[in-house]
């Protein structure tokens, strides 16, 4: 199964009601083409089971 990003962004916009004008649709494409990328990475990384969340963030 694919993802269409640029099918998202049509019908994310039709379901909020966010009309997005044509000169920005590109961007708002590419723009959740990179969020895919990096989520995907992230999702990737396979984490142990025996790991704990942490309550605090501290970089």
């Amino acid at each position: 199964m694919s993802f269409n990003v640029g099918e998202y962004v049509d019908q994310m916009g039709l379901l909020l009601d966010l009309e997005i004008a044509d000169e920005y649709r590109d961007g708002v494409v590419a723009n959740f083409e990179r969020i895919r990328a990096i989520a995907n990475l992230v999702n990737s990384f396979a984490l142990p089971e025996d790991v704990e969340v942490a309550p605090v963030f501290q970089p």
